[in-house]
């Protein structure tokens, strides 16, 4: 909200998806994005110790980590990644946004896991 809010500019082709916490960012949800056609996947969170679920972000280092450790699923590393952002960081945010969809972008197209049936 902070970047909107100080009108700094970020890719539009950037789908924002709210949880209360990073915790509740299920894998399955990682791995269904590529499925259904995303180039790349960030996971935006709580520095760690600042959590307002008191661990949760904690959890989510853990859980991502063995997740994106796993190079049999053909994903490149690159695709995938986890930014400790606090909602007061509006310039970060933005930052990191651009950062990451210009190395997606030049990953090319994701086809490892797409299913052809979610094209449209």
């Amino acid at each position: 909200d902070l970047s909107g809010t100080n009108r700094l500019d970020y890719p539009t082709n950037v789908k924002i998806i709210r949880v209360p916490c990073s915790c509740r960012v299920n894998p399955m949800f990682i791995l269904r994005a590529f499925q259904r056609g995303a180039d790349g996947v960030i996971l935006c969170g709580c520095h760690p110790g600042d959590c307002h679920y008191t661990s949760g972000n904690y959890f989510t280092r853990r859980r991502m980590t063995l997740l994106f450790s796993i190079d049999f699923l053909g994903i490149e590393r690159d695709r995938t990644r986890v930014e400790w952002v606090s909602a007061a960081e509006g310039a970060k945010f933005a930052a990191t946004m651009n950062e990451f969809t210009e190395a997606v972008r030049k990953l090319g197209p994701n086809r490892r896991l797409e299913d052809l049936r979610c094209r449209k």
